[in-house]
């Protein structure tokens, strides 16, 4: 076995990992206290790379178009709760579905109209263009390393707020029961705004990071929400921590398994039927653990408290 290429696709697992959980985080929040099914939170990944190419731009510096990105998509966020979303919350869950669908169609079709339907790209500086020796013999990309201690210390940050703070015990007792913290004059409508704002932001940040390494075009967040989705229901709804290690297991599934698994196919299949099958059974992969996961804890692996209100 190549261990040097073993270590490189563990740290790219972890770099595809964190990026989904920082849009689980956002989204999984979402759902879990406003029980909201918001479609649009891969839009929100896509203006967030979109935002960062703009202001990379004018300010000719990737770290400056980051900082600003950030306060915009809250921004960004809040506006799109305090007018398409705030009159959903007393619908069902179809109504949603299509209302943030159609969200998804609206900032598509804007970010066509603002940027133009070419991708954008977003210049790194020099020193994030590098490449770091982990150890002798093993360089890999600054950049990725920069988004795995990102994604470390939001994660930190994320897991500070919502278990030390007010505003997480605000945030936690909404999970558990809404309607009693509204009843102890808790403004619910300023905290299901500053969730989403957050998540949002949470959003951003994904995509900011992701648009250097992909192109930045539109559409961009619809596939990887997929897949965000996938990481909520492993780890159950409303749960952060569900959200963090399910999220670490299905990028380390993908990434590992698109490198390794067409040499294992190789024993047994053409060259080039193994490198066409390689990639989908590692898709497979991922959804079979989540049958696994949901026949055997259907909530998740690890189901926030009062999550069977």
């Amino acid at each position: 076995m190549n261990w040097l290429l073993l270590l490189e696709q563990i740290l790219n697992g972890f770099q595809l990992g964190l990026l989904l959980f920082l849009l689980a985080a956002g989204l999984t929040l979402v759902f879990g206290i406003m029980d909201m099914v918001n479609l649009a939170h891969g839009s929100l990944y896509m203006m967030g790379a979109y935002f960062c190419a703009t202001f990379t731009g004018w300010t000719d510096s990737f770290i400056l178009g980051a900082i600003l990105t950030l306060p915009a998509v809250f921004i960004l966020g809040v506006v799109v709760e305090m007018i398409a979303l705030r009159t959903l919350y007393s619908r069902d869950h179809l109504d949603q579905v299509m209302a943030t669908f159609g969200l998804i169609l609206f900032f598509n079709e804007a970010t066509r109209l603002i940027w133009g339907p070419i991708g954008l790209v977003i210049p790194l500086p020099d020193f994030l263009n590098e490449t770091v020796e982990i150890i002798p013999g093993a360089p890999y990309p600054a950049f990725r390393l920069a988004i795995i201690l990102v994604g470390f210390i939001v994660a930190g940050l994320l897991y500070f707020i919502v278990a030390r703070t007010k505003l997480g015990m605000l945030i936690r007792a909404g999970a558990s029961n809404r309607e009693m913290i509204g009843a102890l004059g808790i403004n619910i409508r300023l905290l299901f705004t500053l969730v989403f704002g957050l998540g949002a932001a949470l959003a951003g940040l994904a995509g900011l990071m992701a648009g250097p390494i992909l192109s930045v075009e539109i559409g961009m967040g619809e596939s990887i929400l997929i897949l965000t989705l996938v990481v909520i229901v492993i780890g159950g709804i409303g749960s952060i921590k569900g959200a963090f290690i399910a999220a670490i297991l299905i990028g380390l599934i993908d990434t590992v398994g698109r490198s390794f698994l067409p040499e294992i196919l190789n024993l047994v299949l053409p060259e080039a039927s193994a490198a066409t099958a390689a990639p989908a059974i590692s898709s497979m992969m991922i959804y079979l653990l989540m049958t696994l996961v949901l026949a055997i804890k259907p909530q998740g692996l690890f189901p926030p408290r009062g999550v069977g209100r």
